[in-house]
């Protein structure tokens, strides 16, 4: 097991900075001071590494959608705070669920599809919540949500640890940005967490 676990990090490594197709099974089990065959002998096929990357990957940030509470304004800079830790914490594997998935085959790509759609439909959720309560106001929920994740999921092209701002400070600024988006009314929950 413990074995599997190291094959996994680093098959993400690998497939966040090469990419997929460019990572061969030799490449991993150098990487692994592994002989090629016994390499085998803990996976299948790299395809099977790759959809375990992504459903790690989505274990997280589904996990944040399930941990958020309160007005729809908490939620969403939960989510925003969340959905940028796991970023940080799992940038390989982030990058592996936001660029690589799509080089699985059917009925795999499916399941990836459903992860992606889940978390989604629970940022969705969120927002309509907004929107009923009169606290968002945008023209669509739906593109409303869109640009809420194109905005947070680009965050693994450029966010390093070492950057000039902590994850609280970018988690604050990208939390008010969004809300903005969304239309808040400022008067009404803008001021909830200072200047954030």
């Amino acid at each position: 097991m413990e074995r599997r676990e190291q094959i996994l990090t680093v098959a993400g490594h690998l497939f966040s900075q090469r990419g997929y197709h460019a990572t061969s099974m030799r490449d991993l089990a150098r990487e692994l001071n592994l002989q090629g065959g016994s390499l085998y002998a803990h996976i299948a096929s790299k395809e099977e590494l790759l959809i375990e990357v992504v459903r790690r990957a989505a274990e997280r940030f589904l996990a944040v959608l399930d941990s958020l509470e309160g007005d729809p304004v908490a939620k969403l800079r939960g989510l925003v705070r969340g959905h940028l830790e796991v970023i940080a914490q799992e940038l390989p594997r982030a990058t592996v669920f936001f660029h690589e998935w799509k080089h699985l085959s059917p009925p795999l790509l499916e399941e990836a599809k459903a992860l992606r759609r889940k978390y989604e439909e629970g940022v969705q959720r969120i927002i309509q919540e907004g929107v009923e309560q009169g606290v968002f106001r945008v023209p669509s929920v739906r593109l409303a949500t869109l640009f809420a994740l194109s905005a947070l999921n680009w965050t693994y092209q450029w966010y390093r640890p070492e950057g000039p701002l902590s994850l609280e400070e970018l988690s604050q600024a990208y939390a008010a940005l969004l809300l903005g988006a969304l239309g808040m009314d400022q008067a009404k929950g803008g001021d909830q967490d200072g200047e954030a």
